[in-house]
This record gives structure tokens, C-alpha cells and sequence, in this order.
């Protein structure tokens, strides 16, 4: 029981610090429920990894246009997602098509 406030301005002291802690648990909790900021973050850096690996093995045109490309992505990445996923779709169907035949 020593860790109760003796007087008010104790009192009002735990509670700041109390605040605080709560206001820090709750920004972490809100980072972490950012599930779109948490992507957007997750793509970037794999494109920056992609980036970086292209450069290393094309020459220099070619990883110019790859990074142009890679602003597109980000700059767009539902359209472009939707378009590779309906691309992977044709393809699914296509293959199940012949396999059928």
C-alpha cells in the first residue's frame, strides 16, 4: 500500500505519468492496427529491395524504367494490383482450360 499518493499532488503526479503511459500504449495499439499505413510501408520496402537487386543485374536503362515503374506501383498500387490479379486469373483459367481439353 506505499504506492498510493500520500497527498494531492502526488496524486496528480501518478496520474500525468499514468496518462502518458496510456497515450503511449494507445499510439503503438493505433500503429498497429493501421493496417493500410502498415502495407503501404511493407510494399515500399519491397520495392525498394526489388529496385535495388534489377540495378545490380541490367544495365542502367533498363533500371531506370523498372524504378519509373516502381512510382507507378506506388503511386497506384490498387489499379496495378487488380490488374496483376485479373491477369493471374486469365492465366488460371486459360491453363485450366487446356488441361481440360
Amino acid at each position: 500500500m506505499s504506492d498510493f499518493p500520500k497527498n494531492a499532488e502526488e496524486a496528480r503526479a501518478d496520474r500525468d505519468v499514468t496518462r502518458e503511459e496510456l497515450t503511449e500504449t494507445l499510439d503503438a495499439l493505433g500503429r498497429k492496427l493501421d493496417v493500410k499505413a502498415r502495407v503501404n510501408d511493407n510494399l515500399d520496402a519491397k520495392v525498394d529491395q526489388a529496385s535495388e537487386k534489377i540495378a545490380e543485374k541490367v544495365s542502367e536503362p533498363a533500371a531506370q524504367k523498372f524504378r519509373q515503374g516502381a512510382e507507378v506501383v506506388r503511386a497506384n498500387p490498387l489499379p496495378v494490383f487488380a490488374g496483376v490479379l485479373a491477369l493471374l486469373v486469365t492465366i488460371r483459367l486459360i491453363m485450366r482450360k487446356r488441361s481440360s481439353s
